[in-house]
C-alpha cells in the first residue's frame, strides 16, 4: 500500500527531475545576466566616479524622454519592418518554387540557401561592404550597363544595411516557410486545380491561408534578429547610422555608462517581447481559424 502511494508521487516528479540539468542551465546562461542588466539599469552613474550603488529611474527617463534615443529606436523599427518585409516578399516565393523541385535539385538548392548560415556573419557583411563600395562590383555592373552615371553611395547607408540584413536573415525565412509547406497535402493543391479553379486563385484560398502560421513565425524571427543586429548595422552603416544595439555598445565601452547601456538593452528586449507576443496571438488565431474550417 505505502509503495502504491508513493507511485503517482514518483511519476509526476520524474518530468521535473530529467529536465532540472537543462532548466539550471537556462537560469544560468541567460536568466541570471538578464536579471543583473535589468539591476544594473537602475544604477546611478556619475561620469567622475562610475556606477554608484544608487538605484534611479533617471536612465529610463533619459531614454524614454529623448528625441534622440526615439529616432534611434525609431531607426532599428524601420529597418527591422523593411528587412521582414523583404524576406517575405523574396522568401515565401523562394520556398514555393524551392518545394516544386525535384531531386537531386531541390536538395542542391536548399543547401546553397542555407549555406550562408555556414559563414560568420561578420564575413559575409564584409562581403557586402566589398561589394557595396564605390569601386566594387555593384557599382561597376550598374557603370556598365549604363544604369548610373556614377557610383551608387550604398556603403553607410539605411539602405546598403537593410540589404545585407536581408541576405543574411532569409534563411530563416525559408526555413519557417518550409516547415510549414512540408505539412501541405499536395493532394489539396490537386482537388482544387481538378475543379476548375484557376492556379492564382488555388494559392490564394488554399496554399497562403496554411502557410501564413510559418511566414508569421520566419516573421518574428527575421524582425528580433534584425531588430536586435549589430555587426552588420555597425559595418556597413558606419558611426553615424545607429541602431540600436549599436548605441548599447557605444554607452558600455566608449562612454563606460553601463547603467544607460543596460537601460537601452532592457527596452529593446522589451519592445522585442511586445512584438513577439503580438505575432504569437497571431499565429495561434491563424491556427485555429484553420482548424475550425
Amino acid at each position: 500500500m505505502a509503495a502504491d502511494a508513493l507511485k503517482p508521487r514518483s511519476t509526476a516528479a520524474a518530468p521535473w527531475l530529467m529536465s532540472a540539468p537543462a532548466l539550471l542551465l537556462f537560469l544560468g546562461l541567460l536568466l541570471v545576466p538578464l536579471t543583473m542588466t535589468g539591476l544594473l539599469s537602475f544604477n546611478a552613474f556619475d561620469g567622475s566616479r562610475g556606477v554608484l550603488p544608487e538605484y534611479t529611474l533617471a536612465n529610463y527617463a533619459d531614454v524614454l524622454g529623448d528625441e534622440y534615443y526615439h529616432e534611434i529606436f525609431l531607426r532599428t523599427g524601420g529597418m527591422a519592418l523593411a528587412v521582414t518585409f523583404l524576406c517575405v516578399l523574396f522568401g515565401v516565393p523562394e520556398t514555393l518554387i524551392l518545394a516544386r523541385m525535384r531531386s537531386p535539385w531541390r536538395s542542391l538548392f536548399l543547401v546553397v540557401i542555407l549555406g550562408p548560415l555556414l559563414i560568420s556573419v561578420v564575413v559575409r557583411t564584409l562581403g557586402w561592404a566589398i561589394l557595396m563600395g564605390n569601386n566594387g562590383l555593384i557599382n561597376e555592373a550598374l557603370l556598365a550597363l549604363g544604369l548610373a552615371d556614377s557610383p551608387v553611395k550604398m556603403l553607410f547607408t539605411m539602405t546598403g544595411v537593410v540589404i545585407a540584413l536581408t541576405h543574411v536573415l532569409m534563411p530563416f525565412m525559408v526555413i519557417s516557410v518550409w516547415a510549414a509547406l512540408l505539412k501541405l497535402d499536395p493532394q489539396i493543391e490537386n482537388a482544387g486545380l481538378s475543379l476548375g479553379a484557376k492556379p492564382l486563385t488555388v494559392f490564394r484560398r488554399v496554399i497562403l491561408p496554411q502557410i501564413v502560421p510559418g511566414v508569421l513565425s520566419g516573421s518574428i524571427i527575421v524582425f528580433a534578429l534584425a531588430a536586435s543586429a549589430f555587426a552588420t548595422p555597425s559595418i556597413l552603416g558606419g558611426r553615424r547610422l545607429k541602431v540600436v544595439a549599436t548605441t548599447a555598445y557605444d554607452e558600455f565601452l566608449s562612454t563606460l555608462n553601463w547603467p544607460l547601456g543596460a537601460t537601452i538593452a532592457v527596452l529593446l528586449l522589451i519592445a522585442n517581447v511586445v512584438i513577439i507576443l503580438g505575432c504569437n496571438r497571431l499565429i495561434e488565431r491563424r491556427y485555429s481559424a484553420v482548424f475550425d474550417r
